[in-house]
This record gives structure tokens, C-alpha cells and sequence, in this order.
């Protein structure tokens, strides 16, 4: 890639963040409308929880092979052809006759998002060479992960409340097609200088995996826990995880190099996404229906409540960046894991009249925490490995955030589910109580992996990983 201007440099930036913020916000703006999509379509609460699942776990499933697509075939292109599908999908969203349909264009929509999080952070990567400089990038790049997903409730609760749950869909559209015109008159195109080629066993094993353990998890609750059906989930999805962990490391180019979890901070990030974004997309679900099936809140009234994480997120995640560019990643997620921990206690006694300011402290707290994590995983993921993989590496973490969202949804929501008695107004309140315990339990561990994998011994580790990952020298040709 040739040499940028600074201000060349700042628009790729923009440009990159745009797509993420309406991928991000999509995460999240679902959540605020779900009380109007179960009216609206007359959906289960199963239902609900695959009209969030289903854009996370095909996200999560196709993460990896966008990266090293783009890679091989240009960044540019892939991340241009991410914006049009992502835009299609959202306007199909919008015009979706029933619960099916929307589940099926939500899933049209993670295959256009799979292309956009990992390219953009690729091409930030190879546009920011200079280590400072990329971890301010990063900062940005944090900066609006945490603000878009945290903005999704509030935004989300007032487009349904003035317009209904399919106006949700509508903004992606324009910053979508914009953004496509920019990426075509200022993104540089580049390739990565020896693409790995598409691994399709391995995509198969991975979505495999996460498909049948996601299902089972969903429908365990109606199903039963002992059932054939949903036993047969967890014994394939095991299955196709074991044969996944055979079966890459004898391939010269894996879908995902193993030898990326040797370096222990890689691997820690790892950890820590999926942690991180369990807690969140846990917490926004069980949130939403809280404030709107329990309290009797509007979309917008419930929307409004999440106000104070939105802006604790959008300032920690640039203090977050400077943090991580100044004194390593060690102290974001101390912060991290701490703020989110302390900001659960409160919602592990939740009651139907709860005070509104435990709630709005809450709400400070986990915003402020979750701000701090991003930076550190993104950081992680593509320091120290070398530029041509920085595609494949950041598709890693993004992956792991989605895996971590999916699982998150998916186990909270069953676990709160199964303890239900009565309606939602009297009885949700108390069978939350499990599903807040399991996000203070996240946020534990990202303070306790961030602790473990951020010392001395864990940079060892890195450092010998990505000498091992490095690509041979030359070797010279005698004249």
C-alpha cells in the first residue's frame, strides 16, 4: 500500500468506522424492539432469542472466511460488497411478513456484516503501520464498537416508538450506501502477499459447531434438557468441534491457525471477547424485557433508561485507546472486568419496584467497563503477528465477540426462561436472578484472564508465537 497522507489517513478511518457502527448498532438496536416483534408477530420468547442469534452465529461463522477472503481477492472489494448485501438485508428486515422471514433476513444481514468488522480492521491495520498510531486507531475503532452497541437501545427506542419495530432496519441503508461511495473514491485496494486458500471442511466444522450448540441451548427449555433432539445437538456440536481441532492443524493454510492460541495474550483475548460480549448481550436482553414487560416502560421510556451506559461507553472507550497505547492492556481490563462485575451486584436482588437509581448507577458502571474491553482485544489480537495475517487475527476477535453475544443470548435467555413461573409482569423479575448471576460471573472472568494473560510470562509467549508465526527470510539468490 503506498504512502498515506495523515488526512488520507483519518478518512479510511472514518470510513471503516462507519460500517462498523451500523453492524454494531445492529447488535444491539434489536434488543429495544423485541417486546413490539413478539406483539407485532406473535413470537416466543425462543423466537426472540433466535432474531438475535441468528445475525450472531452466522456472524460468528463467517467471520474468519470473510478475512481471509479479503485477503486473497482485495480488501476493498469484499468490504464494498459487505456494505451492499448488509444494506439489501437490513431493507428486507423491514418488509419481513412473519417471525420465519425476519430470522432468514437477519441472517442475509450477518452475511453481508461478516465482510465489513474484519476487512475494515484489516485495512486499518495495513493503513496505521506505526505501533502508537494503530493503538490510537484502535481506540477509535473501540471507541465506536462500544458506542454503537451501546446507542443501539436508545436509538432503537425511538425509532419504534415513533415510527414501529421495522424503522429499526431504515438507517442502516443510507450510512450503508455512503459508505460504499467513500470506500470506492478513498479506500486504497490491497491483498494480503500470500493469501491462504479457502479452507471449506473447516467453515463447515465451525458453523456445525455453533449452529447445533446454539440450538440446543435455545431450545433446550421447551424441548427438555434430556430430550433426544436436544441431546443429539450438544453430541454433534462436540463432535464437529472435535474433529475441527484434529482436522486443522494437518491443513498448510487452516481456516483458523491453532498456533495463534500459543501467544497467551492472544489466547486471554480470546477469552475475554467471549466473556465480555456474553455479559453484554445478556445483559441488553434481559434489560429490555425488564424494563418493558415488568415496569410497563415504552420503547422509548426503556431506551432512555440505558442513556447513562451509552455515554459512560462513549467516553471510556477513547480513554480506553490512550490506555492501552500508553501503558499496555493490563489496566483497561482490570477496569474492565471490575466495572462490569460491581455494576451486576444490584441486578442479583432485582425486583418489579427496584429503585431507579441503583438502576441508573448500574447502568454507569457496566457502561463504563464495557467501554474499557474493546481496545485491549482488538490491540491483542493483530500486535506482535505479522501484517500479512492481520485479516485472519482480527476476524479471530471479532469472532469471539459474536460467539460470545450468541452464547450470551442464548444461554441467559434459556437459563431465565426455565425459571419462569406466571406471567412476565410477576414472575421475571425473580427468575432473572440467574441470568444477572451469569453476567457477574463473565465479568469476573475478564478481570481474572485479563490479570493472568497480561504479565510477564504471557508476553513470553507472544513474542515466541509470533517469531514461530513470522514468514522465513529470503532466501538469497547467488549471481
Amino acid at each position: 500500500m503506498p504512502e498515506l497522507s495523515p488526512r488520507r489517513r483519518a478518512l479510511i478511518l472514518a470510513i471503516c468506522c462507519m460500517s462498523l457502527f451500523i453492524v454494531g448498532l445492529d447488535v444491539t438496536i434489536v434488543n429495544i424492539a423485541l417486546p413490539s416483534i413478539r406483539a407485532d408477530l406473535h413470537a416466543p420468547l425462543s423466537g426472540l432469542q433466535w432474531t438475535i442469534d441468528a445475525y450472531t452465529l452466522v456472524l460468528a461463522s463467517l467471520l474468519i472466511l470473510s478475512g481471509s477472503t479479503a485477503d486473497r481477492i482485495g480488501r476493498r472489494r469484499t468490504f464494498q460488497a459487505g456494505l451492499l448485501l448488509f444494506t439489501a438485508g437490513s431493507l428486507l428486515c423491514s418488509v419481513a411478513p412473519s417471525l420465519g422471514w425476519l430470522i432468514a433476513f437477519r441472517a442475509v444481514q450477518a452475511i453481508g456484516g461478516s465482510m465489513l468488522n474484519p476487512v475494515a480492521m484489516s485495512i486499518i491495520t495495513n493503513t496505521f503501520t506505526e505501533p502508537r498510531e494503530r493503538a490510537r486507531a484502535i481506540g477509535v475503532w473501540g471507541g465506536v464498537v462500544g458506542l454503537s452497541m451501546a446507542l443501539g437501545p436508545l436509538l432503537g427506542g425511538v425509532l419504534v416508538a415513533a415510527f414501529g419495530w421495522r424503522s429499526i432496519f431504515w438507517m442502516n441503508v443510507p450510512v450503508g450506501i455512503a459508505a460504499c461511495v467513500l470506500a470506492a473514491l478513498f479506500v486504497p485496494e490491497s491483498r494480503a502477499p500470500h493469501p491462504r486458500r479457502i479452507d471449506p471442511v473447516g467453515q463447515l466444522l465451525v458453523f456445525t459447531t455453533l449452529a447445533a450448540l446454539t440450538y440446543g441451548i435455545i431450545e433446550g427449555p421447551d424441548s427438555g434438557w434430556t430430550s433426544a433432539k436436544i441431546t443429539g445437538c450438544f453430541v454433534l456440536s462436540a463432535a464437529a468441534f472435535a474433529a475441527f481441532l484434529r482436522y486443522e492443524p494437518r491443513r498448510p493454510e487452516p481456516l483458523i491457525d491453532l498456533r495463534f492460541f500459543h501467544s497467551a495474550p492472544f489466547a486471554g483475548a480470546t477469552v475475554i471477547a467471549v466473556c465480555a460480549f456474553a455479559a453484554l448481550a445478556g445483559f441488553l436482553f434481559l434489560n429490555t424485557l425488564y424494563l418493558q414487560d415488568v415496569r410497563g416502560y415504552s420503547p422509548l421510556h426503556a431506551g432512555l433508561y440505558t442513556l447513562p451506559m451509552a455515554l459512560m461507553t462513549a467516553i471510556g472507550a477513547p480513554v480506553s485507546g490512550r490506555l492501552v497505547g500508553a501503558r499496555g492492556t493490563r489496566l483497561p481490563l482490570i477496569l474492565a472486568g471490575s466495572g462490569m462485575a460491581l455494576a451486576m451486584i444490584p441486578f442479583t436482588r432485582l425486583t418489579a419496584d427496584t429503585s431507579p437509581g441503583w438502576l441508573v448507577a448500574s447502568y454507569l458502571l457496566f457502561g463504563f467497563g464495557f467501554a474499557m474491553v474493546n481496545a485491549p482485544i482488538t490491540n491483542t489480537a493483530v500486535s506482535g503477528m505479522p501484517r500479512a495475517q492481520a485479516g485472519v487475527a482480527a476476524a479471530i476477535a471479532s469472532t469471539s465477540r459474536q460467539v460470545g453475544g450468541s452464547l450470551g443470548v442464548a444461554i441467559i435467555g434459556s437459563a431465565v426462561v426455565s425459571n419462569v413461573h406466571g406471567s412476565m409482569r410477576t414472575g421475571f423479575a425473580q427468575a432473572s436472578h440467574i441470568g444477572w448471576w451469569i453476567v457477574l460471573g463473565c465479568a469476573l472472568c475478564v478481570l481474572g484472564v485479563g490479570l493472568l494473560t497480561t504479565g510477564r510470562w504471557a508476553h513470553i509467549t507472544a513474542d515466541r508465537t509470533a517469531t514461530r508465526m513470522a514468514p522465513p527470510d529470503p532466501v538469497p539468490v547467488p549471481h
